[in-house]
């Protein structure tokens, strides 16, 4: 298995989290397609998406993958003046993981991180394990104590 996602499964051990990496046949670098490979509603893969605030640091949003986020509002929640996608480079410097991959933990620090409420909804929710072709189950709770995220409207 890839390092990212022995570092990922390490992680969810540690914190007693049932859920462990799965390495699927292809990889599913997008919600729909990661949806599709796991058998599950779209809604219920949790995208990390990385931006950079107008001071230049790195936030982590977890969100629905039914959801597009609502940059203003999430600007606000956190106390900065814009948010902007991160550039490739800048998601692997900060995270240690490729876009198409980039898991909720595992990163080389902690990262400030925003949950999507909508993901309560559901009862197992699937995240990225570090590499395009890896996912993991997991629950909202579970998520959220996993990132020291903050629970919140992101779309």
């Amino acid at each position: 298995m890839h390092a990212n996602c022995v570092a990922v499964d390490a992680i969810l051990e540690s914190a007693g989290v049932a859920g462990r990496v799965q390495v699927l046949s292809e990889a599913a670098p997008t919600a729909a397609s990661a949806a599709a490979l796991v058998g599950v509603e779209v809604g219920a893969i949790a995208n990390s998406l990385i931006f950079t605030t107008a001071e230049g640091e790195p936030l982590l949003v977890m969100t629905s993958g039914a959801h597009r986020v609502d940059t203003a509002t999430v600007a606000a929640l956190v106390g900065t003046a814009s948010l902007s996608r991160a550039t490739p480079e800048f998601v692997l410097a900060a995270t240690g993981q490729r876009i198409g991959g980039v898991a909720p933990i595992g990163h080389p620090a902690p990262i400030r991180t925003v949950v999507d409420v909508a993901l309560e909804a559901f009862p197992t929710i699937w995240a990225a394990g570090g590499i395009p072709h890896a996912v993991f189950p997991t629950t909202y709770a579970e998520l959220l104590h996993l990132t020291g995220g903050v629970p919140a409207e992101v779309a």
